[in-house]
């Protein structure tokens, strides 16, 4: 495939040249990755451009900026929990992003392949455990997400291979790729072999079938004095997601609440006793359900945590109040408290 159509079938490349003046959406790139494909699946192509980044950073640095209208990170994966590299952007411990939230989640079905270079006829009999598709591989690449989905695959079928963490499931099958040797693998998707030309040695080789990744699109906040989003920007956006309402919402049971969530941090005092549990028993007193409670090290001292709690309810639309009250409850007894986005629920 040409590197001119390879772009205008994933959406990619128009933004790096003359303004198309359509809202700009970064990913963790390059082009073909999961998060690609997320990306693609709420972003059309023909109302905005995409734009790979590097890292899950770049994707907050650029969205902050103003460089992009919204980034796509990845936030959780079912098989492998929650994306630590999301995690600790979110903490934001420089005060880095004060204006970027959440505003809305995509869930992908992620199938995994192993991605590589098929031997025409094995000068050797494979080793035990091994296909003769794997007889020449000495090193798989992928993201650590990736390896982490995959490992009954791996002990099964590649055990003592050596193992690299790369930035993300694209760029290993780019470096597998380039490996003329054929020793080089990839844990990628189907996808990317078909975007780079790679054979697929093995198909579906994840630990789960029901194998999934929720990501989160992040925005810039109206109140946002150096890079306020555009209202053309922000109809896009409205629109997209307003289609999403009518098509993908889980209706729940009819509350108002069960059909949407919102993500909050706080810190608590390190050394006062049953401060964690006063910040949750603020949700369990507004009748908030919480669906996910994470935590990652502060870095102002060993072993002080920021923590996450994901819960339901949505602060724009609150009809009891009970999101703003927990919100100013949380503000009362935490140590310190952030509000990190509403949203509806996908699933």
């Amino acid at each position: 495939m040409e590197p001119e159509q390879q772009q205008q079938e994933s959406g990619v490349g128009a933004a790096s040249e003359v303004s198309s003046g359509k809202p700009t959406v970064c990913f963790l790139g390059p082009v073909s990755s999961y998060t690609h494909q997320a990306t693609l699946n709420t972003f059309p192509p023909d109302r905005f451009d995409l734009v790979p980044v590097e890292t899950i950073k770049d994707i907050f640095d650029t969205t902050q900026s103003g460089g992009a209208d919204y980034g796509v990170v990845p936030f959780e994966n079912s098989s492998n929990g929650s994306v630590v590299f999301t995690l600790d952007q979110f903490a934001d411990r420089a005060g880095e992003y004060p204006d970027l939230s959440v505003c809305a989640e995509i869930y992908l079905d992620v199938h995994h392949c192993l991605l590589g270079r098929a031997s025409p006829s094995p000068s050797s009999p494979p080793q035990p455990g091994r296909g003769s598709e794997f007889a020449r591989v000495r090193r798989v690449y992928s993201h650590p997400q990736a390896f982490g989905q995959c490992v009954e695959f791996l002990r099964r079928s590649l055990r003592g291979v050596e193992t690299i963490d790369v930035s993300s499931t694209s760029r290993a099958a780019a470096l597998a790729k380039a490996d003329a040797s054929g020793e080089s693998a990839a844990i990628s998707s189907a996808a990317a072999a078909e975007l780079l030309g790679l054979d697929v040695l093995a198909r579906n080789i994840e630990d789960r079938a029901d194998n999934t990744t929720r990501f989160f699109v992040l925005r810039r906040g109206p109140d946002s004095h150096s890079h306020p989003p555009s209202a053309s920007s922000e109809r896009e956006l409205e629109q997209v997601l307003e289609e999403r309402r009518r098509t993908d919402v889980d209706g729940g049971d009819g509350d108002v609440y069960a059909q949407t969530k919102s993500l909050a941090s706080f810190t608590v005092p390190h050394r006062s006793p049953g401060a964690l549990a006063d910040v949750l028993d603020c949700f369990r007193r507004a009748r908030l359900n919480l669906t996910s409670i994470n935590s990652r090290p502060s870095l102002v001292e060993p072993f002080r945590y920021v923590f996450f709690v994901e819960f339901e309810g949505h602060l724009s639309r609150d009809p009891e109040g009970r999101v703003r009250d927990v919100l100013e409850n949380v503000a009362g007894v935490a140590q310190s408290s952030r509000w990190l986005g509403s949203w509806d629920r996908m699933r």
